[in-house]
């Protein structure tokens, strides 16, 4: 890509290499709990983000926030004044009070606390409503953000409050004084100082570099504080979508108009063609949004021609559904589409002709149905290979043959009323399918008959097979479609087809991938949910293919009309220009060879999303003829040369590619490595990995990021865990039973450390236990990485094959060591340090998870991170709720009778006493359950009494809030036992 005019390089402040050596403000200290509501608070902004507007298909982009805060404390220095490095530190990412007071935006009088001791200065109540008093001015915020919100939860504050990356230069002009006087610059904007750090580290601007950008969050943003960046990654859509990062959302406002006013003129000639062919409105002028399909196939039961779908509920805000409605002469079903059904039909709607795997209708006696395996002829051939009847579908076909056993029938459509087309939120209805409707679809139909071959032959209709692999066999196997474009209905192929024909730019392509998200037969029809918050009257619509990262097939679909899919070609928003160097390769992160000062990167890794695969949708339409600069990169997966899996080839791979990077880094060099994952043995993997890549830890933080999904079911991990690593230089050994003990010294400081500087702010605790422990791993694994061998073996020696079921490394033992100080010296309050020591791992991790839930813990990843931590895999089994942000453990009353038997955490004494705590409960009566412990106990119970007591009163404290009944239960459970004498 062209580069831009380069600055000059501002040679004020610190001297070339002054903090050559210094250690980073991220090494010993992060903010994680204001800066993870900071990254919950962007990623809650959905399409509101900076970078999604260029394809939300790409779900792994890291919350710009976070990277801001990676790279400002990259260059940051640690001085020997921690307390005022943090203060200056939360300014520059205007978290601080007075940043967050500059950043109020969407504050009401309602929504300050009428108990707050300022609140009449500022609201007036008098008409019985809140109303300011005065003008809401800077100065008015100011005392809201430095009186108020202290008192308040700092995500709760956030509410009101502008994001950081949409602050410009001037919300920060105040602080530049208190930052120079501190650090010894002489800047006046975040560039600015981020490249007089960069020369007093290293000579010159810093150089940013991310060898697997993705979604490209990482380098954009490093650019846009004044970074030179380099950005790689060997898959071609991950290239693109970082180019346009620079190129659209970090163009100049003159050059973002150009862009903008280009996409504009490619979407009405579009839009015109598809008008001249009639093919989206009616003779009334009512313009159709979205074409309701569904399968149909024919009943080897009956010989019923049958329309499929799991719901026949098209609204339940409106109350609309499809009714089928038996044609016997025929031997098939007509479907009616009625609004403003009973909710007796709407519940007779909610059940489909798809249920549980099994074809059922009302034409068929045996309302058991037909298993869809059957229908579909699944089978083992001679060799055992399963198989299927399906046929399969050639690189021409975009449509059933007559005889294939699914065929495809339209039976809804949603318009939009011809007087209200011009409003910003026109008025739409749904209506069933009639002889014209048909009529139109038989235009779309002939229009790609008459254009796919010369189409596909200039590349701007896919030809190419789908290479089956973990996510892409879905459709080779449910439908018998081996090319893409047999994903694709015919309207789409038009739609698509033309828009494709008549992209000549770079900056074209990459909103068109954003609007093959939203195109083919692997979109779903969502149906709004009636009375839930949040969502609209016309909250119906069809949703985009990758809601999931899988492609998945439907029995009934949605297509968008193009009018609900021109937004989707048309990038809009805030620009951000980005005015350092900028390099952009596709390219294996093994073969990196660019010098880079500074590395983030966010790997592969273990269950990691298999983007080889699933990016080969949008390969496909552009790997013929794409536009400069995209005609330069090799437009393919290459899958076999993507970094995956989790073996020892994996493992080797991984090593290569950040030795690449150790050997291309300074010595004073830094590298931050983000991942995502639960597992104890995966984290000892990647720090087997990054030791033989020549790195040593010197910390790690847990930052949440990720938000709750009703499309995720199970446990998801919601923290990134940010990996701060140098190079290890020299060598040394160290004898096993040595390094035990400075672990164990290293983790006693780091806590130290970080607890003294949660003293300095008391308005709220900066690092919550969690924080604490992967403090404490990260001290420990700095101890381990330093060396360079163990008992003179080097901590790789089984990194390169493949372990037995069971077996252990080295440096996994040293992890579990590490864990074990760090239980042990964070005791939670209130709880016997004695009694704590002997605690199994499992009832350890319930007696801490209590202390965090009475302190106000609700996310799960508190709860992960805890179940890292203590090493306990089976901690859902303890979990009442593991919702995203209203987490909590199984209490007494959730737990009953479960659990009482077998090893692990029913063997436990808190097991009993939870169990003795339900029987008070469900009994009311606390004698009942001082003879269920008697019970359980036999002739333990006297030695064992008074730890009893003691878990009991611990329970009746830590859940007053949480769950007030079992916390009166354990009360009156332990003064009886308390009171119970032989």
């Amino acid at each position: 890509m062209g580069k831009p005019a380069r600055r000059e390089e501002t040679r004020v402040g610190l001297e070339p290499f002054s903090l050559k050596d210094a250690p980073s403000f991220i090494e010993r200290q992060f903010p994680v709990g204001r800066l993870s509501a900071e990254a919950y608070k962007e990623r809650k902004a959905g399409a509101g983000q900076t970078l999604t507007a260029l394809g939300s298909y790409w779900k792994g982009r890291k919350p710009l926030i976070l990277v801001r805060a990676v790279v400002l404390g990259a260059l940051l220095p640690a001085t020997d004044d921690p307390v005022k490095d943090l203060d200056i530190f939360l300014k520059l990412m205007a978290m601080d009070d007075g940043g967050v007071a500059r950043r109020v935006k969407n504050l009401k009088a309602s929504d300050i606390d009428p108990e707050w001791e300022g609140f009449a200065d500022i609201v007036s109540t008098d008409s019985g409503k809140p109303r300011w008093l005065q003008r809401l001015d800077d100065e008015t915020k100011e005392r809201i953000a430095t009186e108020w919100f202290p008192t308040i939860p700092y995500e709760q504050r956030l509410r009101y409050c502008l994001r950081p990356e949409e602050l410009d230069d001037s919300a920060y002009a105040s602080i530049w004084p208190e930052v120079n006087a501190h650090l010894g610059t002489a800047a006046h904007s975040l560039p600015e100082l981020v490249e007089q750090l960069g020369i007093a580290r290293f000579g010159h601007r810093p150089k940013v570099a991310d060898t697997f950008c993705g979604g490209g969050s990482i380098p954009f943003e490093a650019a846009r504080i004044g970074c030179h960046v380099y950005a790689s990654d060997l898959n071609p859509i991950a290239c693109m979508l970082t180019w346009g990062a620079f190129n659209i959302i970090g163009a100049t406002k003159v050059r973002r108009a150009e862009i903008e006013a280009a996409q504009k003129a490619v979407a009405e000639a579009v839009d015109a063609e598809i008008t001249k062919l009639g093919i989206e409105h009616d003779k009334k002028g009512n313009r159709a949004k979205a074409f309701l399909y569904c399968l149909e196939t024919r009943c080897p039961k009956t010989g019923w021609m049958v329309p499929m779908a799991p719901s026949w509920v098209i609204s339940k805000t409106r109350n609309v559904i499809a009714k089928l409605v038996p044609d016997h002469k025929q031997k098939r079903y007509e479907i009616e589409v009625r609004s403003g059904a009973s909710d007796k039909e709407m519940l007779d709607a909610a059940q489909g002709t798809i249920r549980s795997g099994r074809l059922v209708h009302q034409m068929n006696p045996e309302q058991s149905g037909v298993d869809l395996k059957v229908i579909r002829g699944d089978h083992k051939d001679d060799r055992g290979l399963s198989r299927n009847r399906l046929r399969r579908w050639g690189k021409e076909d975009f449509e059933p043959a007559p005889g294939d056993v699914f065929q495809e029938r339209l039976y809804a459509i949603q318009w939009m009323a011809k007087d209200t087309l011009t409003n910003f939120r026109p008025e739409t209805f749904f209506a069933g399918v009639g002889k014209e409707d048909v009529a139109r679809e038989n235009v779309a139909r002939s229009w790609v008959v008459e254009h796919l071959i010369s189409l596909q032959a200039a590349g701007f209709l896919p030809s190419s097979p789908i290479e089956p692999g973990a996510n892409n066999s879905q459709p080779i196997w449910e439908r018998g479609w081996e090319h893409w474009i047999n994903i694709y209905h015919p309207r789409h192929l038009l739609i698509l087809g033309l828009l494709r024909s008549k992209l000549s730019s770079a900056e074209g392509c990459v909103p068109f991938s954003a609007v093959l998200n939203f195109s083919s037969r692997l979109t779903r029809w969502a149906v709004g949910s009636k009375g839930k918050p949040g969502v609209a009257p016309n909250g119906d619509f069809p949703a985009m293919v990758f809601s999931n990262q899988s492609l998945n097939t439907f029995y009934n679909f949605a297509q968008r009309a193009y009018v609900d899919l021109k937004p989707s070609f048309l990038i809009e928003g805030a620009c951000y220009p980005v005015a350092t160097e900028v390099q952009i390769d596709t390219g294996s992160a093994v073969k990196f060879s660019a010098h880079s000062d500074i590395f983030v990167t966010d790997p592969p890794y273990a269950d990691a999303v298999n983007y080889h695969e699933i990016t080969e949708f949008f390969i496909a339409w552009l790997r013929k003829n794409p536009p400069p600069p995209f005609d330069e990169w090799t437009w393919d997966s290459q899958r076999d040369h993507a970094i995956k899996g989790k073996d020892e080839d994996f493992r080797r791979a991984m090593v290569d590619a950040y030795s690449a990077m150790t050997r291309h880094m300074p010595n004073n060099g830094l590298q931050v490595v983000m991942f995502t994952h639960q597992d104890a043995g995966v984290w000892a993997d990647l720090g087997a990995i990054l030791w033989a890549a020549g790195l040593r830890v010197t910390g790690a933080w847990n930052i949440v990021t990720e938000t709750q999904s009703a499309l995720k079911e199970g446990n998801y991990v919601q923290g990134t865990i940010c990996l701060v690593l140098r190079k290890r230089l020299g060598s040394s050994n160290a004898r096993r039973m040595e390094i035990e003990g400075e672990i164990e010294d290293a983790v006693k400081a780091k806590l130290a450390h970080l607890q003294a500087i949660d003293e300095e702010w008391r308005a709220e605790t900066l690092y919550t236990d969690g924080d604490l422990t992967l403090a404490a791993y990260a001290a420990a694994l700095e101890v381990v990485t330093n060396y360079s061998t163990i008992d003179r073996q080097p901590l790789d020696r089984d990194l390169y094959r493949k372990l037995n079921k069971g077996e252990r490394t080295m440096l996994r033992d040293l992890i579990d060591y590490a864990e074990s100080v760090a239980n042990n010296l964070l005791v939670p309050a209130g709880f016997p340090l004695d009694m704590w020591r002997d605690l199994e791992k499992s009832e350890r991790y319930y007696v801490r998870m209590l202390d965090m839930e009475a302190k106000g813990a609700t996310k799960v990843a508190d709860f992960q991170s805890f179940a890292k931590s203590f090493a306990y895999q089976d901690y859902q089994s303890l979990m009442g709720s593991t919702e995203a942000n209203n987490a909590s453990l199984a209490g007494a009353a959730d737990l009953k009778g479960r659990m009482l038997e077998g090893e692990g955490f029913a063997k436990t004494l808190m097991r009993k006493v939870l169990f003795a705590v339900w029987k008070t409960i469900e009994k009311e009566d606390p004698k009942l359950g001082v003879t269920t412990l008697k019970t359980e106990l036999g002739s333990d119970y006297w030695q064992l009494r008074q730890k009893l007591i003691l878990l009991a009163d611990y329970v009746y404290e830590k859940t007053k809030r949480t769950r007030p009944d079992e916390s009166a239960a354990a009360h009156e459970l332990a003064e009886a036992l308390k009171v119970d004498r032989v």
